[in-house]
């Protein structure tokens, strides 16, 4: 008999959790959910759009949510948010590639249903071709940091991996983990502190490179690879920051100077040009092309800092550069004048099909994470036209950014959800040369996730595999000081 009640208690759950709401109330508006889901392009691989419904009287008692494909599946989800399960989320979203899912919401308020217009996401047939995101995520502080590390995370999943992490190191603080175009098999990031270093990480081999080079005059920041591998890019930068006394502006970050230069990993050598170490222009955030034979970089007249900090302008720029002989171009060419706007230009990233270059315009300054005004521009390389990316730029600072491999998806920093901290943002860009929607990184719990963390994400980055990095090895040599001297040429 014990049995038999068993039984029907767990028939008549699963019948209950099966259920849809019965004497729902029509309203004519789409649902108010965060994250905001509505009109968005996928990738079919991403990890399931959890989301939950909101609105001005709060979050609402309880959610069901069908998603329908076009090719006549669905799926089902009942309870304080929408939460889908993985598997059968991918199942429906590789099922629909291409196509478009309909999503019906309906939510309980004050022990009444009610049933809001369907809203449609959109699965693009181009594939992600990325296992994950890598990132660094710290609390958007000044001169004192808490816990802060380097992470990687699968986007089919919610799963997230530390690479490393300060608490490891004494409080150590960890810079820009760069792979060489979302490959990382050879990366790179810089160590601050007393502990300092600049590590590359070439086929699996690592060489903790001293954090500063007196002929340099700083250390080596802002990386970014060549295709080839034997080479990265670098600005050696020395920074500082100050605070604004009024107004909504909090700080800015400038350099005394800045010069570009360029680290061959098969000699160990760095590779200066007199076009990218002048006295009178301070030369930053370099890239290469991804044919390699150019390498971008931005630059600005030298400023009485920090008084005529608002006159730092930075242009975009290009020089050539030779692989087979590590030798730069005779001449620069300036492929975007910023300063003629009187705006300026910071972290240009090249698409990897050669068409596009991505950047950030400000009105001053190339620390944009805090221009509320920071928006991204695209500069079309076949025309040489460049405009704003108004499809996914915002009210407030959209930043830092970097493409998929095959060039059809987009990550970028954006503080548009509060203003306070640094989120991802993911969109597609299309044939027409224009963004989709972007969407929110997603979370297995959204709005408990964003509106507990009390961190910013910034210098994201795909990768196309799990980055294998042994931490415990990396902390030992981080600690013991052994530094490999590098030397200029």
């Amino acid at each position: 008999m014990k049995h038999k009640i068993l039984y029907l208690l767990m028939i008549l759950t699963l019948t209950a959790c099966g259920n849809r709401p019965e004497n729902v109330r029509k309203v004519a508006s789409l649902p108010p959910i965060f994250p905001d889901y509505t009109g968005v392009t996928i990738p079919a691989e991403i990890a399931p759009l959890n989301f939950a419904v909101v609105g001005d009287k709060g979050k609402a008692e309880r959610v069901d949510v069908t998603v329908k494909g076009a090719d006549g599946n669905e799926i089902h989800t009942n309870g304080d948010y929408a939460d889908f399960d993985i598997d059968e989320w991918h199942e429906l979203t590789e099922g629909n590639r291409g196509k478009r899912l309909t999503v019906t919401v309906r939510a309980k308020r004050d022990g009444e249903w009610v049933e809001y217009d369907d809203f449609f996401i959109n699965v693009s047939p181009q594939p992600l071709g990325e296992w994950g995101l890598t990132y660094r995520r710290i609390a958007p502080g000044y001169e004192v940091y808490s816990k802060m590390g380097i992470y990687q995370r699968d986007l089919g999943s919610f799963d997230e991996f530390p690479i490393i992490e300060n608490t490891m190191t004494d409080g150590q603080c960890y810079n820009c983990h760069t792979s060489n175009r979302t490959d990382p098999k050879d990366f790179v990031f810089h160590v601050r502190g007393k502990h300092g270093a600049t590590m590359v990480s070439r086929n699996g081999k690592c060489t903790w490179l001293q954090a500063n080079n007196d002929t340099l005059g700083g250390s080596m920041v802002y990386p970014y690879w060549h295709p080839g591998g034997r080479y990265c890019a670098f600005s050696t930068n020395q920074t500082r920051q100050g605070f604004h006394v009024s107004g909504k502006k909090r700080l800015e970050v400038f350099d005394l100077s800045s010069d570009v230069l360029v680290y061959d990993t098969e000699k160990n050598e760095i590779l200066l040009d007199s076009l990218l170490s002048t006295k009178a222009w301070s030369e930053n955030a370099p890239s290469f092309s991804p044919d390699g034979k150019w390498l971008y970089f931005t630059t600005c007249l030298q400023q009485e800092y920090p008084l005529k900090h608002k006159d730092e302008k930075y242009n975009l720029c290009r020089i050539a550069f030779d692989a087979s002989s590590g030798r730069f171009g005779s001449h620069v060419d300036t492929l975007f004048n910023a300063v003629a706007m009187g705006k300026s230009v910071t972290w240009p990233r090249p698409s990897y099909d050669g068409r596009y270059v991505i950047f950030t315009l400000c009105d001053y300054g190339y620390f944009s994470i805090w221009h509320k005004e920071s928006d991204q521009w695209l500069l079309d390389l076949a025309t040489g036209e460049a405009r704003p990316a108004e499809e996914i730029n915002s009210d407030d600072a959209d930043s830092f950014h970097n493409w998929s491999d095959n060039s059809r998806w987009l990550v970028f920093t954006s503080r548009r959800h509060d203003g306070l901290y640094s989120h991802l943002y993911i969109a597609a860009m299309g044939d027409n040369g224009r963004f989709t929607k972007p969407f929110l990184l997603p979370q297995e719990n959204p709005l408990e996730y964003y509106g507990q963390s009390l961190y910013s994400f910034n210098t994201p980055d795909f990768t196309n595999s799990r980055v294998d990095f042994d931490s415990r090895e990396a902390v030992d040599a981080i600690l013991s000081d052994e530094r490999t001297a590098t030397n200029v040429r």
